[in-house]
């Protein structure tokens, strides 16, 4: 028996990724594309968030799990409910109520938020079968619904928690250097961070670990590399963490 929708009820998710080459934040979006039947003229064609209703039996967290991993294949994704979204004109605009009207979906829909941190290159962009694409955050395409309006809050929530909680660490590689975690900072935070500063206070911290390792493969001197002990984090109970970078 197919799982019953609750046709009013929805989860989006935003899906942060961090690209360590560019040293952008990035965003996946799937592509909403329609065309008329008839005319074959195009009547929508832009970008939203991965989303669904949400199932009968299912909690809201299994159901933001659910999406994700129907995007990305991709499970055990740190992931943080935010916001619930329910403007009564939310859907309204017109490209908004075509598409609606061409599918089984609630004009009067509340959705609720999550967001999740992963590593770009952990997506297989190029076999996706929802034409999923990264996007900048500062560059944002032309978005359907109030999509963008729950991004903007996403990321804000993010700069917020990041403050408090070590939740970048799930954007950077297992192994990364000093200026890894500057260049990440500021991708998220919007601000410049002073260099000497910040790298006194991230080597202080138990839970940045120094390895015998250096990077391979760069043009100038390999810089050292460290780990983040998430054992270490949770023994030390810290609740202030990098509050003042």
């Amino acid at each position: 028996m197919e799982p019953k929708e609750i046709l009013n009820i929805s989860v989006d998710c935003v899906v942060f990724g961090y690209d360590i080459n560019t040293k952008l934040l990035n965003v996946l979006l799937i592509k909403r594309f329609l065309e008329s039947k008839d005319t074959n003229e195009i009547l929508v064609d832009d970008y939203v968030l991965t989303g669904f209703h949400v199932y009968e039996n299912e909690t809201l967290d299994e159901s933001a799990s659910r999406v994700l991993k129907e995007l990305t294949g991709l499970t055990n994704i740190y992931q943080k409910q935010f916001k619930a979204f329910g403007r009564p004109d939310r859907l309204l605009n017109e490209k908004d109520l075509i598409w609606i009207k061409d599918r089984k979906f609630s004009s009067r829909t509340i959705t609720i938020a999550y967001y999740f941190l992963l590593k770009t290159d952990s997506v297989d962009i190029k076999n996706n079968k929802y034409q999923a694409k990264w996007f900048p955050v500062e560059e944002l395409p032309e978005l359907g619904f109030d999509h963008k309006e729950i991004i903007l809050e996403a990321h804000e929530d993010l700069k917020t928690k990041c403050l408090s909680e070590p939740i970048i660490f799930e954007l950077l590689p297992d192994k990364f250097t000093i200026n890894d975690v500057q260049d990440l900072y500021i991708s998220i935070l919007g601000i410049e961070i002073d260099n000497r500063n910040f790298r006194r206070k991230l080597i202080n911290k138990k839970y940045i670990i120094p390895l015998d390792e250096k990077q391979v493969g760069v043009s100038k001197k390999p810089a050292q590399l460290y780990m983040f002990s998430k054992d270490v984090y949770e023994k030390m109970f810290e609740k202030n963490y990098l509050i003042s970078i």
